[in-house]
């Protein structure tokens, strides 16, 4: 075999079955490897930050890594701002990224740049392979830096020759690593914080917003009038009928601090402390309130499984949350299309376990507050605030959970940056809902726009954040990359669209004119 045939052998050896692919010259090997087995899926994506979106999107839900394939340094740049967001949400990706022959470098080909940077920019563990038995030892240990911690991403250069020369063999998988355990006398502690009896706030982030943790969270939160909340953008939220309520931290920074002014203690479980997304003249950026102790009880690379139940043991807790969001039906009497209305629909049909890939913008708020009594389900959220995400994270989670429908909240925007997703949607027979806001406006930089204090707008400052002249037709799109669409002026045209969407198999778009 080559060095190409025995990567490829290591990866399906250590459990990686799905590759998101845009590859080049470089990669043929490695392409043509991939053709010749039944064990690794090929998921061809028309640009970089779809495969990388995608990947994000499968880790989410499948708690694995994808293999991604990538050409040369322009590749891997084009997918760095949704490698970005992959990054914050703690996903484990094994990107494999190939490279000039080693002995052709030295002509500084066009396409030669310094992807050695490159990826340590955009990596946790990168690695150049030397021959082709290195390629595929390599790509062993790519596997197990992915699934360190709770997630990271892994990067693999891959030269050209490493992939056609002979390899001796494929290289054995290595042992996923152990989670990395918070210390029983810090769970003490802060079980000793939580029983004193002060106001406590219990941040939540990564596997703590998973079902079964958040049923033990509840239990604590009823016991000791704590709140639960999450940060404004979490990876992966377990939520609606059934589970235990937690707030959300809003966006905006004023919003934010006067939402934890009442706190006497806050504790970080898998998750960092709080801060202004962006900074403000004369507004705060850190947003723990001066007078509230500030606890970390696990990091967002710790367990945060076992540091649940260990701290339910040590409150002497036994049972778990008995207040849990009830199912309800929202009596929708506004023939208006709007957030509100949107989102009471969705509450109202969406099946259970469905997937929300979330990157509504201005529009994603009402949508969630709605859907808090829908049928259980995961929300998927823009995690490093690089937009471009919803898309290919609904890909991905669908390539994932192919029995489970997934549902995008998409924003007019974002959309352009990587509406390539649905040509690869169509092709996979992805199970995906779009739901495309078009508000025709970068509406969430109109705000900002106010809040940074940048002067009084003129048309032209307008101009800039505006979608229109021309208008976008995202309906017609979608038709010509593959997808069925259709459009939506009211909220009872959207009722009927989006009741048929989630009963019919496969990706479509529902164009939500707002």
């Amino acid at each position: 075999m080559n060095g190409a045939e025995a990567l490829l052998q290591t990866l399906v050896d250590s459990g990686v079955e799905i590759c998101f692919a845009n590859p080049g010259t470089s990669e043929m090997q490695l392409v043509s490897a991939i053709g010749q087995t039944d064990a690794m899926r090929p998921v061809l994506c028309l640009f970089e930050g779809v495969v990388s979106g995608a990947a994000d999107g499968y880790a989410r839900m499948a708690d694995k890594p994808a293999a991604t394939l990538l050409h040369l340094g322009s590749g891997f740049s084009n997918s760095l701002a949704n490698m970005h967001n992959a990054r914050r949400a703690g996903s484990p990706v094994v990107n494999i990224v190939g490279d000039h022959a080693s002995y052709h470098l030295q002509f500084d080909a066009p396409l030669t740049s310094d992807l050695k940077g490159i990826v340590r920019w955009g990596s946790h563990w990168s690695e150049i392979a030397s021959s082709p038995d290195e390629l595929s030892a390599g790509g062993a240990r790519a596997v197990q830096a992915s699934m360190r911690g709770n997630g990271q991403i892994a990067t693999l250069v891959a030269p050209a020759d490493c992939a056609w020369d002979v390899a001796s063999e494929a290289a054995p998988a290595l042992p996923i690593p152990e989670p990395l355990y918070v210390r029983d006398d810090r769970i003490e502690r802060i079980a000793d914080a939580i029983r004193s009896g002060k106001k406590t706030c219990l941040m939540l982030g990564g596997h703590a917003l998973r079902e079964d943790n958040l049923a033990k969270l509840g239990a604590i939160a009823e016991a000791h009038n704590v709140t639960l909340m999450c940060a404004t953008f979490p990876t992966r939220f377990q939520r609606g009928a059934g589970r235990a309520p937690v707030q959300r931290l809003p966006y905006f920074a004023e919003q934010a601090a006067e939402t934890l002014e009442p706190f006497e203690q806050l504790i970080l479980l898998g998750v960092a402390a709080p801060v202004s997304f962006f900074a403000y003249p004369e507004k705060e950026s850190w947003l723990t309130p001066e007078h509230c102790d500030l606890f970390i009880l696990a990091e967002p690379s710790e367990d945060a499984s076992s540091t649940v139940s260990t701290l339910v043991a040590a409150l002497g807790i036994e049972k778990h949350a008995e207040t849990v969001h009830q199912r309800q039906i929202h009596d929708i009497k506004d023939a208006t299309l709007n957030p509100l209305t949107i989102g009471q629909v969705m509450s109202n049909e969406m099946p259970e376990h469905a997937i929300i890939s979330d990157e509504g913008a201005t529009c994603g708020l009402a949508m969630f507050l709605c859907t808090e009594q829908a049928p259980a389900h995961d929300w998927l959220t823009l995690t490093g605030g690089a937009i471009g995400q919803g898309l290919p994270v609904a890909l991905g989670a669908a390539l994932a959970c192919p029995d489970r429908k997934v549902i995008s909240l998409q924003a007019d925007g974002s959309a352009m940056y990587t509406i390539q997703a649905l040509w690869s949607m169509a092709r996979e027979n992805a199970d995906v809902t779009v739901i495309l806001l078009n508000n025709k406006s970068y509406a969430i930089l109109n705000i900002e726009l106010a809040r940074v204090g940048a002067g009084e707008p003129n048309a032209k400052t307008l101009s800039m954040l505006d979608l229109s002249n021309p208008d976008m037709d995202f309906s017609s799109i979608a038709r010509g990359l593959g997808i069925r669409a259709t459009q939506a002026r009211s909220s009872s045209e959207f009722q009927t669209q989006f009741a048929e969407a989630m009963k019919t198999p496969g990706p479509c778009l529902i164009e939500a004119i707002l």
